[in-house]
């Protein structure tokens, strides 16, 4: 698996026209923004995580039926310091990096006081977040960088600390129809609390970037929620959002503050100090949009670690949700290097294969109601509700799918019912990965090639579409073989077979 995950890749600095099979639609035009590891060598240094590379920037510009790549690394004050230095650091959250590597242990010491609180990286690898007219690539520290969509030039960085006070931040933000930003992050330890921050990015004021004004300097704390645990913060990827409510899962996979503290003197990485507490519980925290606050009930559910939530909505009385999850927190331990450079067949077993399910929530607790009595009377769905003695609510989730990761919905419908997901589909044995496009009446379709990894995929509606899954999906696809050319791939979603 080294031919994926070991080598550099180099820019592609000028637009290059690709070599086009098929036909793509003549409705699709325009930009097509990823981002995503792309080096993790410098030097005679190397990285210890897959998602710790240096992030590189790709855009697929499509238009009159033909597509232009490019490609360009982030320039951002990390890639700087290791390029310059001609080593890594600037350390990672898998990688664990010195400035000076001659200092010793007493020097080191000196440092300490600089980093319990670290600060982190602003190597924006994960996400692009689009915020009015200006795009941003995002991370889970505080910082995120703009960029020039068009040439993807680096532009500036900007702290969401000194806005919102937080240390780290989802890099999956939610739009809602008023053309609002919200995301979630995490304030450690200021003023004696450690708190989970909902904060909102408004809508920009037409003509505002003109006038040299970003959005985000409006941006506004929503509600905060105290952690549970002080020097514990739970560690989550992505949360839901539905016309009234926000739903964010404190889940018992944890990062130790007090170890995060010492990870830079005793030598160990950030990554070493997140672990996944099997004992606890996951408690299911929903915000009222309209008051925000928390609602007053109770929920939980049992232990899980999740990275994507799907999609949530409001319907007969409850709140529905939608998320991958994990038995455990072992999947960020696969993608350690040293265990995709290994056989994957035999080290994907490390984890335990993802799975949908959907959680339903009444949204009003019968206080009459008997203890152990479901909540839930919804033909629909076997999910359960069962209240318990001290009032509280212990959520049981239906099964809709296994073998599923990297999730996408048509956004036209997220926070609404809906029945598709386009995703792909995990199987460990033979193939790590295929395309699936699933209709949540438990049935799907499937496209599939030998030694093709496809990453996430973007749904797009055609125009003036009327049904959910009128639309195509695009997605970038490497290759294990590297004679094999990376490719663009355009699928229709209905049917899930190959436009071009």
């Amino acid at each position: 698996m080294e031919i994926i995950f070991g080598r550099n890749k180099k820019e592609q600095l000028e637009p290059v026209r690709a070599r086009v099979t098929g036909k793509i639609p003549a409705w699709l035009q325009g930009t097509l923004l990823r981002n995503g590891p792309g080096r993790h060598t410098v030097g005679e240094t190397s990285y210890n995580h897959w998602f710790d590379g240096l992030a590189l920037l790709h855009s697929f510009t499509i238009r009159d039926g033909e597509v232009y790549y490019r490609s360009k690394y982030l320039r951002s004050d990390t890639y700087t310091a290791n390029i310059e230095a001609n080593r890594i650091v600037v350390s990672e959250f898998g990688t664990m990096a010195y400035p000076d590597p001659c200092k010793n242990i007493f020097s080191k010491a000196f440092s300490y006081l600089s980093h319990t609180i670290p600060d982190f990286t602003d190597n924006c690898l994960i996400n692009i977040m689009r915020c009015g007219e200006d795009f941003y690539a995002t991370t889970e520290t505080s910082y995120i960088r703009r960029i020039n969509p068009q040439t993807l030039e680096t532009l500036e960085k900007v702290d969401y600390r000194k806005e919102e006070a937080v240390n780290l931040a989802t890099s999956h933000p939610q739009y809602d129809a008023a053309g609002n930003v919200l995301n979630v992050g995490t304030s450690i330890v200021d003023k004696g609390k450690t708190k989970y921050v909902i904060f909102k990015i408004p809508a920009p004021v037409p003509g505002g970037r003109k006038e040299g004004r970003s959005p985000l300097k409006d941006a506004e704390v929503f509600c905060s929620i105290a952690a549970r645990s002080l020097l514990s913060p739970s560690y989550y990827h992505s949360f839901g959002v539905t016309e009234n409510y926000i739903i964010f899962l404190e889940q018992p996979f944890k990062l130790d503050i007090l170890k995060m503290a010492t990870a830079y003197i005793r030598g160990v990485s950030w990554a070493s100090c997140l672990a996944f507490h099997g004992e606890d519980k996951t408690h299911i925290l929903i915000i009222d949009r309209r008051t925000r606050k928390p609602v007053l009930s109770k929920y939980h559910t049992d232990p899980m670690v999740v990275f994507h939530q799907l999609n949530a909505y409001e319907q007969d009385g409850c709140l529905q949700f939608d998320v991958i999850r994990y038995e455990d927190g072992s999947l960020y331990q696969l993608f350690c290097l040293a265990n995709l450079n290994k056989d994957f067949k035999e080290n994907s077993r490390l984890t335990s294969v993802p799975t949908l399910k959907r959680f339903v929530l009444p949204l009003h607790v019968d206080k009459n109601a008997e203890v152990g009595s479901n909540l839930i009377n919804l033909s629909s769905t076997t999910a359960r509700a069962l209240k318990e003695k001290d009032g509280q609510v212990y959520c049981q989730p239906e099964l809709l799918y296994e073998g599923l990761e990297l999730p996408r919905i048509n956004y036209a419908h997220n926070g609404k019912p809906y029945r598709y997901v386009f995703a792909a589909g995990v199987q460990w044995s033979p193939r790590p990965l295929i395309y699936a496009a699933i209709r949540l009446a438990k049935s799907s379709l499937t496209w599939k090639e030998e030694q093709r990894w496809p990453v996430e995929p973007l749904f797009v509606p055609t125009p003036g579409a009327k049904d959910e899954d009128d639309g195509i999906m695009l997605s970038a696809i490497v290759s294990t073989d590297p004679q094999k050319s990376p490719f663009l791939m355009v699928l229709d979603a209905r049917t899930v077979t190959e436009l071009a």
